[in-house]
């Protein structure tokens, strides 16, 4: 069991998690990915996917758009 000190870091970690911009989220997740080995091929639809699943969900967004918010 959390102590309310632990879990009030939980939440805080969670919303944050969830609040960050899509941006920001694309760029951090290719970086993690890619560290572990994952190709650009299979790093995107793989970022995709996941944007559809976050609280607010981010508009639809194709995998060039991905590439372009990484690359420039």
């Amino acid at each position: 069991m959390l102590g309310p000190g632990e879990a009030a870091r939980v939440v805080a970690d969670v919303l944050a998690y969830f609040g960050e911009p899509v941006d920001e989220y694309v760029r951090r997740r290719h970086g993690e990915l890619k560290l572990r080995g994952f190709t650009n091929d299979e790093i995107f639809p793989r970022i995709s996917a996941e944007l559809s699943g976050r609280r607010v969900a981010a508009p639809e967004l194709s995998l060039r758009q991905l590439r372009r918010i990484v690359y420039g």
